[in-house]
């Protein structure tokens, strides 16, 4: 059986990540957080679906309404987020393009495959004796490098994180905010269940199959942007050596080390952080 350890820490109160684990399973959500006052956060809709998630991704023996429980295989993956979605927009009245948002991670396994799915900018790496598969969804990343007025020229100049920083971040939302779930765009949970299709997908043996990591982009930064670690492996490594709050506390102290953001432009001084370590035992 695979254990899991799971390490969580906030950017600013209350932390918009999610992760939910179950014994087939783990998810990691990050909510996107809302740059005006808004009552329902990427936070509460993070929480929301990992809530509808959790019974269809669980090995229960009460079935997903839209699975065929004497097929013998497990629910298709996109097929059970885009139910998930489905559930959440309906029982709260969500409406496309005028609904909070969160990324999905997930990871399952059986007694043969180990599968990942991957909807917006928190990835999933898979290691196994000679390669780290890392299952990345770069098409926020590639809208955010090709706009115009990027914020982070000015965070580079020592702008800094002031109120002119938080109303450019905010045009640049709003402008990268027109792509979401649209052809050309990038994909994210929100309110429009087809998206869960659009999420990016691998599957492995299980029997080759070593660690797994899923984090949400406060860690993954750590490797993709700073210089906290070399690559993936070097990111496993602390974590078993010293613990999956380890390697927050290095990526944390990073950005304390660059308190403005001239070295490393980002949205905000401090993201949430949510990692899951996913260790699979030889004999499994």
């Amino acid at each position: 059986m695979p254990t899991v350890e799971v390490a969580e820490q906030a950017g600013t109160e209350p932390s918009e990540d999610v992760v939910l684990t179950l014994p087939n399973a783990v998810a990691v959500l990050d909510g996107a957080t809302s740059l005006r006052p808004t009552e329902r956060t990427g936070g509460w809709y993070a929480a929301e679906l990992a809530t509808a998630l959790r019974h269809r991704l669980d090995p229960s023996p009460v079935p997903d309404p839209g699975s065929h429980p004497d097929s013998g295989a497990a629910p298709d993956l996109a097929d059970s987020l885009a139910s998930a979605i489905e559930e959440v927009s309906t029982a709260h009245e969500l409406r496309p393009g005028d609904s909070p948002s969160t990324t999905v991670s997930i990871l399952r396994w059986d007694e043969r495959t180990v599968e990942a799915l991957v909807l917006a900018d928190s990835p999933v790496v898979v290691f196994t004796d000679s390669v780290t598969d890392a299952v990345t969804d770069d098409r926020l990343h590639a809208l955010r490098t090709t706009g115009k007025g990027d914020y982070r020229q000015r965070l580079r100049g020592g702008g800094g994180f002031d109120e002119r920083h938080h109303d450019e971040l905010r045009a640049a939302v709003d402008a990268t905010g027109r792509w979401r779930n649209v052809e050309g765009g990038f994909w994210v949970a929100e309110a429009d269940p087809s998206a869960a299709h659009r999420a990016i997908r691998r599957s492995w043996p299980r029997s080759e199959v070593r660690s797994a990591l899923l984090a949400s982009d406060g860690v993954s930064c750590g490797v993709e942007q700073y210089d906290s670690y070399r690559d993936w492996r070097e990111l496993l490594a602390h974590a078993r050596a010293e613990s999956a709050r380890a390697v927050l506390d290095r990526v944390r102290a990073a950005e304390h080390a660059d308190p403005d953001g001239s070295r490393w432009p980002r949205p905000k001084r401090h993201d949430d952080q949510a990692l899951a370590v996913v260790e699979f035992a030889s004999d499994d």
